[in-house]
């Protein structure tokens, strides 16, 4: 299945992985996923996928020589989540997961609403015996998250990250409250936001296209709740965030009858207040 996407290197680095596997005989199948696969590849884009290697040949199976058959690498290593990261000598990068074939690919139905594959016949660039691309199409359709558990999930979630925030904050512990504030309660807020209005379609990273997929007025509370790592900024930037995250809960209550402890929430905004320096 021929598909062209805006970045013709990666169309072409594609085409390439296609036919090399089907020449690798301890290939059962290979499976992209990412942007490619939605339709919003560029040239920024990275080329990620999983290779099924039958299970007998796992152990034997050089990935990285395979992998040195369709562009030179300036890097390759295992990274922290046991993903073999590649680059190739373009700048492209790519993420490569070595599964055994058998187990591997019967997990597959189980990432329904994770993955979406609108275009499973596209993403299957191998499938010796059917079953990968049985497997690919449970994910054509997109399943959004369920609203009313997600939102009580998300309110509970930006309540508990806020206050250990603020007790951070408190102790001063700048840095640490920085990475809070941006590497946790980010991500819930953002995805609460996007739950509100109805813009789910990058939920597994909420942030990515955020200027494209929500109102300027939501990108510039979100603005609002960033910071430079220097106290004075961090403290008034988790007070921002904790104001923007009670309004959304508070939509999310009119909207979906979420609970939210009202006294808990009033607790964590006197905490933040009380640490309000100069």
């Amino acid at each position: 299945m021929s598909v062209h996407s805006a970045c013709p290197a990666l169309d072409d680095r594609i085409a390439r992985l296609r036919q090399l596997a089907q020449d690798e005989p301890r290939l059962e199948g290979v499976l992209l996923y990412g942007s490619w696969t939605v339709g919003e590849a560029d040239a920024h884009s990275d080329i990620e996928a999983y290779l099924y290697v039958e299970d007998e040949y796992l152990d034997d199976f050089d990935a990285r020589a395979f992998l040195e058959q369709l562009a030179p690498l300036q890097l390759a290593y295992t990274n922290m989540y046991g993903i073999l990261a590649v680059v190739f000598d373009d700048l492209m990068r790519g993420e490569f997961h070595i599964t055994p074939a058998g187990p591997g690919i019967d997990e597959v139905p189980a990432w329904e609403g994770m993955v979406h594959l609108p275009r499973p016949e596209a993403a299957v660039l191998l499938d010796r015996t059917g079953r990968l691309t049985r497997a690919a199409r449970r994910l054509a359709t997109f399943r959004p998250p369920e609203p009313a558990g997600t939102a009580q999930q998300l309110t509970d979630e930006l309540a508990n990250w806020t206050l250990m925030l603020a007790h951070v904050l408190a102790r001063g512990e700048v840095a640490r409250a920085h990475n809070l504030l941006h590497a946790v309660v980010a991500p819930h807020q953002l995805k609460l936001c996007r739950l509100l209005r109805d813009s789910t379609a990058h939920w597994l990273t909420p942030s990515r296209a955020l200027e494209r997929d929500l109102p300027a007025a939501d990108v510039d509370r979100y603005t609002s709740t960033t910071a430079a790592a220097r106290e004075d900024e961090v403290r008034t930037a988790a007070r921002r965030s904790w104001t923007w995250s009670r309004e959304l809960s508070a939509e999310a209550v009119e909207r979906w009858a979420v609970r939210v402890p009202r006294g808990l929430h009033e607790q964590i905004a006197q905490l933040l207040a009380a640490n309000r320096r100069g």
